[in-house]
């Protein structure tokens, strides 16, 4: 059975949800505004900080994610976890391709500029924990299947970041001749020891905060509901009510983030360009190739959507906190993680359009996209 035309979801959307990207784009050019016309406005929404991000932002965050979370199904998260098509290409794509990656392409695109290059990596190596519910959600993908995903880069981020990080940026140039200064005693041995320091605690503290709040949140939220009303109200009364606070949260979150970067982004265009390109590359590839994989494994439309998302996303919020607290607010590195939303978010919502039209190419039923009324 095909997936429904693109007209009928379009239908099924509300307002906000229809010109999601509008309001994305519009978002994204008040806060580089803001950031611009506002003397210190940077530096008081930066005074505050939760793990190394901004508490206006942490707080966005926390908002957006609420609602999904609270959408999903907890009694069939047993269906995820028993689905190695799912799991097992989930973990190469995030913890060896997505990585190896942004590695190769940091230093065929930006070889020159190696500030910018370190950045780059320590990008590829924050697998996205926060943002790709969201988009995962738009796309009509498996929001269990996403839930679990998003747990296990969670426990990878905490146990591997440090490792990956001193891997990539120290031994790996060195194996390959890339990096002169990449032994141990080095400067960029150095770096890449602090990286691993910092990195420990900021990444337990962000999984703690970003996703085991709402998480927790969003599970009692469905466990207490549908106790006391029923599953049939909880997803046909309350989740209407508390869905659209993800995208609130979401525009809120893009509007203070570029506000805070907004001096950075818009005095270095060139730089941002050069930084873009690789960036660009890599979530095309990674969404494709991982969309393309597991369409060929035969997962359905929803989890091949939820692999594509989980797999091109990144944690940009914890690639910029490491980046800042390892080298500095006014470092390459910093503006490269800057530079990382910038180009995520405009192009992951542009592939919430592509995959919507490529259920085309499935032939199995979007249950969550037609069964669901919650969904949307």
């Amino acid at each position: 059975m095909t997936a429904a035309p693109d007209t009928a979801v379009a239908g099924r959307l509300s307002f906000l949800d229809r010109y999601l990207a509008v309001w994305i784009l519009a978002a994204m050019a008040a806060g580089l505004g803001l950031g611009r016309i506002v003397p210190g406005l940077g530096d008081a929404l930066a005074e505050v900080t939760v793990t190394g991000v901004s508490l206006p932002i942490a707080l966005g965050l926390l908002v957006m994610m609420y609602p999904v979370l609270a959408k999903v199904r907890y009694d069939r998260l047993d269906t995820v976890t028993r689905d190695r098509r799912l799991l097992l290409p989930s973990l190469l794509l995030n913890w060896i391709v997505g990585p190896a990656l942004m590695f190769a392409l940091a230093w065929l695109l930006l070889p020159d500029l190696p500030e910018y290059r370190t950045g780059l990596i320590i990008v590829g190596l924050a697998r996205c924990i926060a943002m790709v519910i969201i988009w995962n959600d738009l796309a009509c993908g498996d929001r269990e299947a996403a839930a679990v995903l998003v747990a296990l880069n969670s426990v990878f981020q905490v146990i591997a970041f440090a490792a990956l990080g001193w891997f990539y940026l120290s031994v790996l140039p060195g194996w390959l001749g890339l990096e002169q200064s990449g032994g141990l005693g080095s400067p960029l041995f150095e770096r890449s020891r602090e990286l691993g320091d910092v990195s420990v605690g900021e990444i337990a503290r962000s999984v703690l905060i970003f996703l085991g709040i709402p998480l927790a949140a969003g599970y009692l939220t469905r466990r207490i509901g549908e106790k006391i009303k029923g599953r049939t109200w909880y997803e046909s009364k309350l989740i209407p009510r508390i869905g659209p606070f993800a995208l609130y949260g979401l525009l809120f979150t893009i509007v203070v983030l570029f506000a805070l970067q907004g001096d950075a982004i818009t005095s270095q265009p060139l730089d941002v360009a050069r930084i873009a390109l690789p960036l660009l590359v890599y979530f095309a590839l990674m969404w494709a190739g991982s969309m393309a994989l597991g369409r060929s494994v035969g997962l359905d439309y929803p989890r091949a959507t939820t692999l594509a998302f989980t797999a091109a996303g990144n944690n940009f919020e914890l690639a910029i906190a490491v980046a800042i607290a390892t080298f500095g607010a006014t470092s390459g590195q910093a503006l490269a993680g800057v530079v990382g939303p910038l180009i995520e978010v405009p192009v992951l919502i542009g592939l919430v359009y592509v995959a919507l039209y490529a259920r085309r190419f499935f032939t199995t039923r979007t249950p969550l996209a037609e069964e669901d009324p919650a969904h949307a």
